[in-house]
């Protein structure tokens, strides 16, 4: 596993790898700006320009300080939906990586029919939903892990990334159903790989280089196991 992660790293240099980076950051920074802005005309909007408090009278300035306070909330819920949303970017350009590192390592392969946008986009949801879904889910468990927050975060993040990732790059090859059935088979070591991706994001900005990683290390650890069957 740590030398697919590392084919994988050594070719972050392909024009197709920094396209898909690219893309996937610009997406992911677009989205945020543009849920802060509609948060931001929500609160200017629906927010009096004073109101009055018993014994003291009337307070101005509440948007400007809810406004202040909105840029704030908005950063730390950008450190939590960076990952989740870049992700789902990235999935929909990760036929781009998965075959970057076919052509580079594994050139005797037939070509495959490139996923319909369609599809591509309604897996990139399913994506999503499922790393905000699971993240949520796993606020509860933070409460009651102590000092093993971070190693429940790397476990809980590392199953999804794992099955997902895995799944999406098999697709191409096998199909849905195959995809499926090969990954139960090696279910272990996927999530085990899915935790080592997952490690690296709790580091900024390192982060945004998992979901482009992420793809062409499974898409290395799909082509081992499919050859063990």
């Amino acid at each position: 596993m740590l030398g697919d992660f590392l084919k994988a790293v050594r070719q972050l240099g392909d024009r197709r790898f920094r396209r898909v980076m690219g893309i996937g950051v610009l997406l992911t920074l677009a989205l945020l700006v543009a849920v802060y802005a509609a948060f931001l005309a929500l609160i200017q909007t629906f927010t009096p320009e004073s109101i009055d408090i018993p014994f003291i009278g009337p307070v101005e300035g509440l948007d400007t300080l809810l406004s202040w306070g909105s840029a704030l909330f908005m950063i730390g819920l950008s450190v939590f939906l960076m990952m989740p949303v870049a992700s789902a970017f990235t999935g929909l350009f990760l036929e781009d990586v998965a075959q970057a590192v076919e052509d580079r390592h594994y050139p005797a392969l037939p070509p495959v029919p490139r996923v319909g946008w369609g599809d591509a986009l309604v897996d990139a949801a399913n994506f999503f939903a499922l790393l905000i879904a699971v993240n949520a889910l796993a606020l509860v468990l933070y409460a009651f892990a102590g000092p093993f927050v971070p190693v429940v975060f790397w476990a809980v993040n590392g199953f999804v990334l794992g099955r997902e990732y895995f799944t999406l790059v098999a697709m191409r090859r096998l199909g849905r159903v195959g995809a499926k059935a090969l990954g139960k088979r090696h279910r272990g070591k996927i999530w085990l790989a899915g935790t080592l991706m997952a490690a690296p994001l709790s580091v900024p900005l390192v982060n945004l280089l998992i979901p482009v990683l992420g793809a062409a290390t499974f898409t290395h650890l799909f082509h081992r196991l499919n050859t063990k069957g």
